[in-house]
């Protein structure tokens, strides 16, 4: 899995004109995934995100999590995380997990972040969606299951 983590001040995402997702103070999270993940991925990943400590302490130092401030998160699915660059200048998408395995895990992701206590937004696995954020820093951290894992 491969996660762009965001710190915002506000995030939205939209489908079709509605909003299916919206947060105030709390991280975006676009997710992707690849066909070597799987449900302890899913679990691994959602705990270092839960405990990622990006924002700002009465000192200033970032020191605490998503959860210490009462934050949200807003996740959306991107399986163009997984883009090759090698060939060429149009994007392979072999790396990408196929989508009824990405799909599957995204879902599995949202629950174990809701279930480490966290409210969770989100948009729509395989739409064309519309993000708006307000970055705040900007902070913005690449999180890759492989690096860290080992998987």
């Amino acid at each position: 899995m491969r996660a762009v983590i965001q710190r915002v001040r506000a995030a939205s995402v939209t489908v079709d004109g509605k909003v299916t997702g919206s947060i105030e103070k709390g991280l975006l999270v676009y997710l992707g995934v690849c066909d070597a993940d799987d449900g302890e991925t899913c679990m691994k990943l959602a705990s270092k995100i839960a405990r990622l400590r990006i924002f700002e302490d009465a000192e200033g130092k970032m020191n605490l999590s998503v959860a210490d401030i009462g934050g949200d998160v807003l996740v959306v699915s991107q399986f163009t995380l997984y883009a090759g660059l090698r060939k060429g200048n149009r994007p392979s998408f072999d790396e990408a997990g196929r989508p009824e395995l990405a799909e599957r895990l995204y879902e599995v992701f949202m629950k174990d972040l809701e279930e480490l206590g966290l409210k969770v937004e989100h948009g729509m696995f395989g739409a064309h969606m519309h993000v708006v954020y307000e970055n705040d820093g900007p902070v913005t951290i690449i999180a890759d299951s492989a690096q860290l894992f080992g998987k």
